[in-house]
């Protein structure tokens, strides 16, 4: 029988899960190697500089643009508040003189005899990262950030919209094939990461943004309800930038697909646990996928010490396992393996690729490069 590799999402119940936090311009970091950091500490923090605010004086105070710098009142290098007074004309035998005040509040940064314009730079903005995993600092990168080590649940799903989320695990469907509505959302969820079955619906994400979840993770969700939320078709580049007010993930696909068995059972033996979530979603080179990160806690660990059960990332893939297709035109399709031809097959590109079979849910066959699959495991 024809076998090959692929891979799967990670699905994990304790693994040594380790996360870099960087930040995007040198900066400090706050802590120390060997030191212990819960998931939404600040580990460093930078400043990027303040909005610039170009003010076009020469017209303002109806001046020439050389005689700029001698009209103002204050130097370059010097902290204004909005409703200070910025400069005075000479006016005419010291008569009509024209006065302009500061609209926002900064630091002057350069006035010009060329335009008679002066820029104004705003406050520095912070930037803090925060740890993300709840974890043992392992390295620690100067003036960049920090590598985090702990022992966790690791679950990956198939799609995510939406930045890193905090909150502890609850569950709004008690089975993995039970759709996701918005009658089942209500207000003790806010600030929690709801866990569904199958199919999210658009009102049930509606609802969770409206009562303010953290997160919401299911099975699946049907692209128009996803289209509707958004305002705009999402494509399957690159996500995680999205601010909806809610992280969402879902684990299987487009449509209404139950969500892994396995994946279903590791969230439920981990409800009312802290967890941190990343919708964060890379389809092409570099793939990223979303993610739930659980800090295993002492009891947690000894349950996971005697019924220790980790998959791998590279599985056998053969005539007959469940496979998800992740790249267009079928993106997101689940299916089985059918027939694994050996010889390399011509694809519509012109290039050559092996290619298998892929026994869709829905009762089509298509035929997919390899490369374009991936397990599913549970």
């Amino acid at each position: 029988m024809a076998k090959a590799y692929s891979p799967g999402l990670q699905i994990s119940q304790r693994v040594l899960h380790s996360s870099r936090r960087i930040l995007p311009i040198p900066g400090d970091v706050l802590v120390k190697v060997g030191e212990t950091v819960s998931a939404q500490q600040i580990v460093a923090q930078t400043f990027m500089p303040g909005d610039v605010t170009p003010i076009n004086v020469a017209n303002q105070i109806s001046v020439a643009p050389a005689e700029v710098p001698d009209c103002m009142l204050v130097s370059v290098g010097e902290e204004i508040q909005a409703g200070d007074l910025l400069a005075r004309s000479k006016g005419i035998f010291g008569f009509f003189k024209a006065e302009m005040t500061a609209k926002t509040s900064g630091t002057i940064e350069s006035i010009s005899h060329v335009t008679g314009q002066v820029i104004l730079r705003g406050d520095p903005l912070p930037i803090q990262v925060r740890a993300y995993q709840s974890g043992t600092i392992k390295e620690v990168i100067p003036q960049q950030g920090v590598v985090i080590e702990s022992e966790v649940t690791f679950l990956q799903g198939i799609l995510g919209i939406g930045g890193e989320a905090y909150g502890k695990i609850q569950f709004a469907c008690q089975k993995e094939d039970e759709p996701l509505v918005d009658s089942q959302l209500n207000e003790s969820m806010r600030g929690n990461i709801v866990i569904g079955g199958a199919r999210m619906t658009g009102k049930a994400v509606k609802r969770g943004i409206e009562i303010g979840v953290a997160a919401i993770i299911s099975g699946g969700m049907d692209d128009e309800d996803l289209k509707e939320i958004l305002g705009y078709d999402l494509g399957v580049a690159v996500t995680g930038s999205e601010h909806i007010g809610t992280t969402l993930i879902i684990t299987e696909g487009f449509g209404d697909i139950a969500m892994a068995a396995r994946t279903f059972r590791l969230l439920k033996e981990r409800e009312g646990a802290e967890a941190a979530v990343n919708g964060t979603t890379q389809i092409r080179a570099g793939v990223l996928r979303p993610e739930i990160v659980i800090p295993l806690d002492k009891n947690s660990q000894a349950d996971a010490e005697s019924h220790l059960k980790q998959e791998n990332a590279l599985g056998v893939l053969e005539v007959g396992v469940p496979v998800r297709i992740i790249r267009d035109p079928y993106f997101g399709l689940l299916g089985q393996v059918g027939d694994m031809p050996t010889e390399l097959q011509t694809l519509e590109s012109g290039s050559e690729s092996r290619v298998l079979e892929v026994a869709l849910d829905s009762g089509e066959t298509v035929v997919v490069p390899r490369a374009n699959v991936e397990l599913i495991e549970g």
